[in-house]
Order: C-alpha cells, then structure tokens, then sequence
C-alpha cells in the first residue's frame, strides 16, 4: 500500500476527540497526551504544525499531512481579494512546525502561546482532525457563553435539526 494512501486511511478517522487539561512548563512545552502519542508518531512521525485561530483565541493544533492539505487550500486563494489576503497573512504567517520529542512533548512558540493567553493551565480539545490549544479559564468561559447563546437562540439551523445524536 503506498504511504499516501495509508496516511489517507489514518486521518480519514477524524481522531481527535475530547478534551484534556494539561500544564505548560515554564519553557512552553506541552505533554501530548498518551492516547494521541502513538497515533501521531505512526501517522506523521510526530511532526505537526500550530497556528492561530482566526475567530477565537486559541491556537489550532494539525498533524502536518492535514495542515498540508489545509495550506494548499489557502495558498490558491485569490491575492486580489482582501479576506483571502488576511486569512494567508494570519493562518499561513503564524503557521509554525512542531515536532514531538522523546518525551511525547511539543514546545508553543511564544508568540502563539501570548496570542491565546496560554497559562500554565491549558485545554487541548480534539475537533476531528485537529486540535486546539485553550487557556483553561478561556476555554470555561467560552464554552458557557455557546451554552447560553445556543439556550437564547432557540432555533437550529435545518442541518442540525436533523441531526441524530
């Protein structure tokens, strides 16, 4: 089996779910948690890159054959279009490579880790085929403002009404 096809199966799963709360030490380095080590390791040999969020303040966690796919994407958009523009300047500019050590750890480059507040007490929250990076008080206080706003709201979009959960 050729590897782009392996590594097609692999993160075709969507396999990142949950959430995890983590420290940082005081160099910036996060732990990977254990459920997610092995599988980075055999899918991208540990290699992945983070960046900024564009609608929240957090950071956005990507094995590098997704994040490859996801700059391709944003690379072919259009230069003469304002937002195109903004989203390769934010998305692309901050983009950094990451690459697990012999401890299972990632260091956040400063940069990042000022952008979404990181602490010392940190989320990472699996979205499928990525992660992303919370500040732990940051993340509770977002995550109560969607429950209240989607309570307030009342009506659901025809896609999620016909969701089955």
């Amino acid at each position: 089996m050729e590897l782009a096809s392996v590594v097609e199966k692999f993160w075709g799963q969507g396999m990142f779910r949950g959430i995890n709360t983590i420290n940082l030490d005081a160099k910036g380095r996060m732990a990977m948690p254990a459920r997610y080590r092995e599988q980075l390791v055999s899918g991208c040999a540990g290699r992945m890159v983070v960046t900024i969020d564009t609608n929240h303040c957090c950071l956005l966690l990507y094995p590098l054959p997704e994040w490859e796919q996801i700059e391709r994407q944003i690379e072919s958009l259009s230069s003469f279009d304002h937002m195109s523009q903004r989203v390769k300047h934010l998305l692309i500019g901050h983009a950094n490579d990451l690459e697990l050590d012999n401890s299972g750890r990632i260091l956040v480059p400063q940069e990042l880790r000022q952008y979404a507040r990181l602490e010392k007490h940190i989320c990472l929250i699996g979205q499928g085929k990525k992660l992303e990076i919370w500040d732990q008080q940051s993340w509770s206080e977002q995550r109560d403002n969607w429950l209240t706003e989607s309570a307030a709201e009342g009506e659901l979009p025809e896609k999620l009404r016909t969701l089955a959960l």
